[in-house]
């Protein structure tokens, strides 16, 4: 009777890698929480900030690290629920770029918040808005120059309800590839673009 010992190779594989990852996983979160610092306010997103700051002051390798806040796709009830996120975001990187001062770390720490969608202007029967393509990026760090970059969208001039692009979207990360990580945004981008002048 024939074995297939090639599915109980890829069996093994999958639980071992499995269980790597978890206990890569609990190490690192041990790690960080050793470092812990800061007074962060109660919230999902300024809990793995907090997480995310412990593991820079540990001295952690790693050039980028990625958390959400999800909740923004508010097709009904959008007001209270976006002063909500809003509030969340804002307490959460205050904390976050504080602590980061006091652990010395600040000046080689850059925060980017992105979408990947925008909302239309106008609002829908459910007190709501839909989809639309153009939507802020915000950068934060002490390295980044203070202010508004590009021009605001004309409200007057909307792609199906929503605002226009006045900002190629490949131009914030070419500066941050180039400027920031020290690598070559062409093959990242698949092309050249402008970097924008986000730095001091």
């Amino acid at each position: 009777m024939a074995v297939d010992n090639a599915g109980q190779d890829i069996s093994s594989f999958v639980h071992r890698s499995l269980l790597d990852a978890y206990a890569t996983g609990d190490q690192l979160t041990k790690a960080a929480r050793s470092t812990a610092g800061g007074t962060y306010p109660d919230t999902g997103l300024a809990n793995r900030l907090q997480l995310t700051a412990g593991l820079l002051k540990a001295g952690y390798g790693a050039r980028v690290y990625y958390t959400i806040q999800s909740g923004y796709d508010t097709h009904a009830a959008q007001q209270n629920t976006h002063a909500n996120l809003l509030r969340e975001l804002g307490g959460a990187l205050k904390a976050f770029l504080d602590d980061l001062a006091t652990a010395r770390l600040a000046d080689r720490v850059l925060v980017m918040t992105f979408s990947e969608f925008g909302r239309q202007l106008q609002e829908n029967a459910s007190a709501g808005t839909d989809h639309g393509a153009a939507g802020p990026v915000f950068i934060g760090g002490s390295q980044v120059r203070p202010g508004l970059l590009g021009q605001p969208p004309n409200l007057a001039d909307l792609d199906g309800g929503a605002p226009k692009m006045t900002v190629d979207f490949r131009s914030v990360y070419a500066a941050i590839l180039e400027k920031w990580l020290g690598v070559s945004a062409r093959t990242s981008l698949a092309g050249t673009f402008e970097p924008l002048a986000l730095f001091r």
